[in-house]
């Protein structure tokens, strides 16, 4: 068998039913394979929007896999935890909630390996939550296979590294802000950070962010997170999960409700994808979830230009 790459991007579209309504959904997944017959993913995914629910968030599922026709159409099961963030109708006071909560992501998969690198997928998820509507949605979803093997199909594992996919980075963003309340009012953002890598898949990053100023608020701080990181072409791409805490400096409150947050810790759950197109200059995207004890959830999407050294 030629060298082990498994690593594989997808993103996936479809519909979505619960509390008898109807809506879309969508998805970015990856995956990596644990031998032949296993495989593990990571996935964020949105619900839609069910009437007085907007639900989305990450899921981590493990794959039992059956390979057939030479490899190229395999059949899978998954199963996995739920983290995920509802904003939500308040039922007494604010008019909105964000809410959270635990849940579990049932899937079956049937794939076709069309070459090397593109995969077509057909999806049924379930989706189980403490709190809320459940769903049944139905996906369809075009993979890339990020280190092509030589003939199509899903290899067993990821090939690894021998050194550290990052040593020093230092990125300026700049985007926007959206509060996860349901009118999801939006500003202008920025940010600056600084990434090491600590060991080959794991960097820290420390950094400042600036939400700017929408209707409801203006809200700025200190971040911190760990992340989990992969390359992969020759180590042109790199994507990654981070997880951490942000510490809001200032926050500025333009509405009466929810309440202020300055001096307040929050979590911070990100994904991000680089392209070096140099030894030294990367170009970042960035997906930023704020995640608040005072329903002042938002969204931070960035473009941004780092130098590495």
């Amino acid at each position: 068998m030629s060298s082990a790459q498994a690593q594989e991007f997808s993103l996936f579209g479809g519909g979505s039913r619960g509390a008898g309504i109807n809506t879309y959904t969508w998805a970015f997944n990856y995956q990596e394979g644990l031998g032949e017959y296993f495989a593990a993913s990571f996935m964020w995914l949105n619900e839609g929007h069910i009437p007085d629910h907007h639900r989305d968030g990450q899921a981590v599922q493990f794959w039992g896999r059956l390979p057939l026709a030479n490899r190229q159409f395999v059949l899978s099961a998954g199963v996995g935890p739920y983290r995920y963030f509802d904003t939500t109708t308040a039922a007494q006071g604010g008019s909105y909630a964000d809410v959270h909560g635990w849940g579990v992501v049932y899937s079956l998969r049937a794939a076709y390996y069309a070459s090397n690198r593109w995969i077509t997928q057909l999806q049924l998820n379930r989706v189980q939550v403490q709190h809320g509507p459940d769903t049944t949605a139905i996906l369809l979803g075009v993979g890339y296979q990020l280190d092509a093997p030589d003939t199509p199909g899903p290899r067993d594992w990821a090939a690894g590294s021998t050194t550290k996919v990052t040593h020093n980075e230092i990125t300026a963003y700049f985007g926007k802000s959206i509060v996860n309340s349901t009118s999801s009012p939006s500003a202008f953002a920025g940010a600056i950070d600084y990434r090491i890598g600590l060991m080959k898949y794991l960097d820290l990053t420390a950094g400042y962010l600036h939400e700017g100023s929408s209707k409801i608020a203006r809200r700025d701080g200190l971040t911190t997170q760990l992340w989990l990181t992969r390359a992969f072409i020759e180590n042109r791409i790199t994507l990654g999960v981070g997880v951490g805490a942000y510490y809001a400096i200032n926050e500025n409150e333009n509405s009466a409700s929810p309440g202020p947050g300055s001096g307040k810790f929050s979590g911070l759950v990100s994904i991000s994808g680089a392209y070096r197109f140099t030894a030294h200059w990367a170009a970042r995207l960035t997906w930023n979830r704020v995640v608040t004890h005072y329903d002042r959830d938002s969204d931070v999407i960035f473009a941004g230009v780092g130098y590495r050294w």
